[in-house]
């Protein structure tokens, strides 16, 4: 186990995100870091503290084009685990590496890609450049992007808030910033829009059957009212509000559960596999399940990511009032999928020696899955972008203009339709070319990941690297919610914990 001695308050476990400027470090405590869990220990503690569980992620490794020249993935367009490590750093320390995962440090940002047209509801791009961390090989940038929609053009939502009220959830960084942030959402919300509220703890409890936002003060009242308490029944809370969201399905609407919690399911039904055929059951019928995670030192990061995957929703992870706005206002089109089932497919030529998809660990299908409409993926949401990044070791035919991949897509419109292909030819670049901002950001965002991995396919990636090709990436983009400079700080500040 490595520990890192830093500079931390102990006394806050929560630092608000302000208005992308970073409250200063100020030295008290130390921190571990494990590949699983990350916690605080005081001088002379013969043990750490228990830490929040993640997965292991093994690395996609290098994968020879003459041996298995096509590579098949679903999208995600989850952005949880960005937003943890912003928290650790932000307390001074490194989380365990099985806590970054680089597809979520990707798509937590919007990129400015080209929006759909005609009748598509995606658009696809790709692009080649040299590979930062080692100069023999390139790095191939996919980008997607889902139709922005107007709040006129978005359907109405019904929207059932499944609410984790037991004692685990006590605290000004869990249940008070959640009402914080649904407070400030109901005055986003149309007329026509639905909402529930259930929540569970010791018991269930539906303190808000579903109603039309027609009077949000009355809404925000109950919310403000909300307390945190006692044990946790999310399976049987879980059952109660797909039945919620089944009795006022909207045909064509956005029906959606919003679960939020700190992933600690200990009464009722409390395994994964049988909580994920719940919410594989209904998500059939078009019920959408988005998961909010909240919380430090008993995060049960694995269960919550593998739910939403099951629930065709997304997972992120609250750390602060400006995450909260983030995704209840800022970014609340993304609550409502353009594209579902969305999966990827490239086919390699001989220009390419070897490939290596970076991240989209837990992501990666069977090529025959690609253009089998049962099989599950991922979802994006209005004005949603997701990137992917590849690194590729040149074959010598790799030369300027050579064909390098073909990149396929196929997505559906809604769920239960056929799926609908994308394809793009990828070449090799001219000489002359220059690596678009959209690239560099991309390539300075996997550089910061390799390097907070410490991952063996580092090469010569470095905080350094990583914070000039943020710079690079960010330079003359629009920022208007400044998460491009806040990337910068918080790189600033990985580094220094480094030390």
């Amino acid at each position: 186990m490595k520990r890192i001695t830093t500079i931390a308050i102990l006394a806050l476990l929560l630092t608000s995100c302000s208005n992308a400027e970073f409250a200063p470090f100020a030295p008290e405590k130390g921190y571990y870091m494990s590949d699983d869990a990350v916690g605080m220990f005081e001088p002379g503690m013969d043990e750490p503290q228990s830490g929040d569980s993640f997965d292991e992620i093994t690395e996609n490794d290098f994968i020879k084009v003459s041996e298995q020249p096509v590579s098949t993935f679903s999208i995600d367009a989850d952005g949880a685990s960005y937003a943890y490590t912003r928290r650790c750093l932000k307390q001074g320390y490194i989380p365990g590496k099985n806590a970054v995962r680089t597809e979520e440090f990707l798509n937590y940002f919007t990129f400015d890609y080209t929006e759909p047209t005609g009748d598509e509801t995606v658009a696809i791009n790709a692009e080649i450049g040299d590979c930062p961390w080692n100069a023999s090989h390139k790095l191939l940038r996919l980008g997607l992007k889902g139709k922005s929609l107007s709040d006129g053009e978005i359907p109405p939502a019904n929207y059932i808030f499944l609410i984790d009220t037991s004692g685990s959830m006590r605290g000004d960084d869990r249940i008070e910033l959640l009402k914080s942030g649904l407070c400030n959402m109901l005055d986003y919300m149309r007329p026509v829009d639905r909402v529930a509220i259930i929540t569970y703890s010791g018991s269930v409890s539906m303190p808000l059957e579903s109603t039309l936002v027609k009077d949000p003060a009355a809404i925000k009242r109950i919310i403000r009212k909300l307390e945190a308490d006692g044990s946790t029944a999310g399976g049987a809370a879980m059952k109660m509000a797909y039945d919620e969201a089944s009795g006022h399905y909207m045909t064509g609407g956005n029906n959606r559960i919003i679960m939020c919690t700190d992933g600690d399911f200990n009464v009722g039904v409390s395994s994964t596999e049988e909580l994920v055929e719940m919410v594989e059951s209904y998500q059939e019928k078009g019920i959408y399940l988005s998961i909010m995670g909240f919380g430090q030192g008993n995060y049960q990061d694995s269960r919550m990511e593998n739910l939403s995957n099951h629930g065709n929703g997304t997972y992120t992870y609250i750390d602060c009032e400006n995450e909260m706005m983030k995704v209840f206002v800022h970014e609340r089109s993304h609550f409502y999928s353009v594209a579902n089932d969305t999966k990827c497919q490239l086919t390699f030529t001989d220009a390419v020696d070897s490939y290596r998809l970076i991240g989209y660990e837990n992501r990666v299908m069977n090529n025959e899955d690609f253009e089998d409409d049962k099989k599950d993926a991922g979802e994006i949401g209005a004005g949603q972008t997701v990137t992917a990044i590849y690194e590729l070791i040149p074959a010598q035919g790799f030369t300027e203009s050579a064909p390098a991949a073909t990149f396929d897509v196929r997505y559906k419109k809604a769920l239960g339709q056929e799926s609908r292909p994308l394809s793009l030819k990828v070449t090799v670049p001219k000489a002359e070319y220059v690596s678009s901002p959209e690239f560099s950001f991309a390539a300075g965002i996997t550089a910061f990941c390799l390097t907070l991995r410490d991952s063996q396919y580092k090469g010569n990636a470095s905080f350094d690297m990583a914070s000039e090709l943020v710079a690079k990436g960010s330079a003359n983009v629009s920022d208007p919610l400044k998460l491009r400079a806040e990337l910068a700080e918080l790189i600033r500040a990985a580094a220094k914990a480094q030390q």
